[in-house]
């Protein structure tokens, strides 16, 4: 089910043929299923979960938009944010879970570019935020 945001802007834009869905965090049964820094006080597997759950707030935003998953041409790009310690390394490994659903769900077309990047906080203690670009038709 797609989430309403927790701020000033829409949770998806559908133009030119692009879908752009914003960052989504990871909130199961509206509440987050974790909260703080990987890497300090989470584990890898919490910080895995967490990606993974935002790759379905993803897919959720996109059907709300689209209606129809099949309308997706091609996953363009994932854009990861990880809230980590300062000497955590394994962002893409906290990302990897994100990628590997889009695949599972989505096929080839779920085949991405995709950044992983740590920062120091994220919107309500969030260990993860993903946004993404689809083409669409």
């Amino acid at each position: 089910e797609a989430k309403a945001p927790i701020g000033s802007y829409v949770p998806y834009l559908h133009l030119g043929g692009q879908l752009f869905i914003s960052g989504q965090l990871p909130i199961r049964d509206g509440k987050l299923v974790a909260k703080g820094k990987i890497g300090a006080g989470l584990d890898l597997s919490q910080g895995q979960e967490a990606a993974r759950v935002c790759a379905i707030n993803i897919l959720a935003q996109a059907k709300a938009a689209l209606r129809d998953l099949d309308r997706i041409v091609q996953l363009l790009r994932l854009n990861g944010f990880v809230n980590a310690a300062p000497d955590f390394p394994d962002h893409p490994k906290v990302l990897n879970t994100a990628s590997e659903l889009m695949v599972e769900i989505l096929g080839n077309k779920g085949l991405h570019t995709r950044i992983a990047v740590g920062c120091a906080s994220l919107p309500l203690d969030a260990p993860v935020e993903v946004d993404a670009i689809f083409a669409v038709d």
